[in-house]
């Protein structure tokens, strides 16, 4: 830190300190509830979530070939197939906007261009299926069928756009990316570093099964059954890297596993403490920002109120599902489709702390360029939906 920042820094908490109106009832409810969601998002997400997350981002950083990555995903790659798979992704992962950000550093770090990169960014925490037919069941099959279009069309125009623009870096990435030395064979078979892989990955998936609104049906009996799944996951990961995995490669898979822990957790967590202390818990009207403002603001289908949803989206932390019943009491409450919309596609997306990593991986410009892109594409969706749907 430049001795500049740091001056500004401590101008920044003296004033603070010197400013802000602890005595107030509001200030002092923003304070507590953004320790209620740290202590929410500990609970709930950390150990099921983004936990067996960091550990597939530390395989993938280990164990995918760079070559690999650069052949499917990088800037040389098959656009059709490349765009296709990142688009599509969060249908099988059904991750929240901070879950996927380890798995997004490790596939970029490993090579994998910006565009396609952006484009599973986006893709992961808005294409899951559940919360799609769960928005389709509870606020209308329109919103539904709009959400599932939109979050598809944006992952892709989001991800062309960002690798047009970052065109000639990402030409110099791609270039010293040639110079890498290839990776050593392992020594395992293909399939069984796809077993090996497939395994995280559901052990991820059925960890962070969410509890279903009813208790009935597929999802109720696999939700019934995580923990056994789970733990018959752990057991089989725990046979392959006994007799799969060389001591060397278990120690520098658990290594770029803290290392992106390092980097991920501390921001992430000042993150949710920002979020909460500024819009409260789901459900809540405990945050600096009180909700009647916000319900007020986007009611109907103004250009304001859509670009005000999608804003707000983008700074709120939503956990997988719950931004269908949060919409829904704000529908109830008089708030437009068009904006509602506009939140769907912009809130599960972002969130205050997955900026926050981001900045971190891509930059200060990179990360405003995203956060615009999705902030205005969700913008004008609701725009155009909030018309159709009168």
């Amino acid at each position: 830190m430049r001795e500049w920042q740091k001056f500004v820094l401590i101008v920044a908490v003296f004033a603070a300190a010197y400013l802000i109106p602890f005595d107030h009832p509001r200030v002092q409810g923003a304070i507590l509830e953004a320790f209620f969601m740290l202590q929410d998002y500990a609970r709930e997400h950390v150990l099921l979530c983004l936990v067996p997350a960091l550990f597939i981002a530390g395989a993938i950083a280990n164990f995918i070939s760079q070559a690999a990555v650069l052949r499917y995903f990088g800037g040389g790659a098959n656009k059709w197939l490349a765009y296709s798979v990142a688009s599509v992704s969060g249908a099988i992962l059904a991750v929240c906007s901070c879950t996927v950000l380890p798995l997004f550093v490790g596939i970029y770090k490993r090579g994998a261009g910006i565009g396609p990169a952006i484009a599973f960014l986006y893709s992961g925490p808005a294409i899951n299926v559940l919360a799609i037919v769960l928005t389709a069941r509870v606020l209308g099959w329109e919103l539904g069928l709009a959400r599932a279009v939109g979050a598809v069309l944006f992952a892709v125009v989001i991800g062309l756009i960002m690798a047009t623009l970052y065109r000639h870096e990402e030409a110099r990435r791609a270039k010293a990316a040639l110079n890498v030395p290839a990776d050593e064979a392992e020594g395992r078979s293909p399939l069984q570093d796809l077993l090996y892989f497939a395994t995280l990955v559901l052990i991820l998936v059925f960890a962070a099964w969410g509890r279903p609104s009813e208790p009935v049906g597929l999802w109720h009996a696999v939700y019934s059954l995580k923990g056994y799944l789970t733990g018959l996951l752990l057991l089989a990961l725990a046979i392959m890297l006994a007799r799969w995995f060389k001591p060397a490669e278990r120690a520098s898979w658990l290594g770029a596993t803290w290392d992106f822990a390092k980097q991920i957790l501390p921001l992430l967590f000042a993150g949710v403490l920002a979020a909460g202390a500024l819009m409260g818990r789901p459900g809540t009207d405990a945050g600096l920002i009180p909700a009647r403002y916000v319900t007020a603001l986007v009611g109907g289908n103004s250009v304001g109120a859509n670009l005000l949803a999608s804003v707000l989206g983008s700074l709120m932390y939503f956990a997988t599902l719950t931004e269908v019943p949060i919409l829904q009491g704000l529908l109830g409450s008089g708030m437009g489709r068009g904006p509602a919309l506009a939140l769907l596609l912009a809130g599960p997306a972002l969130s205050l702390p997955n900026m926050l990593v981001i900045r971190s991986v891509l930059g200060t410009r990179k990360t405003a360029v995203y956060v615009g892109l999705v902030v205005i594409m969700a913008t004008i969706s609701g725009l155009i939906f909030g018309n159709l749907a009168q």
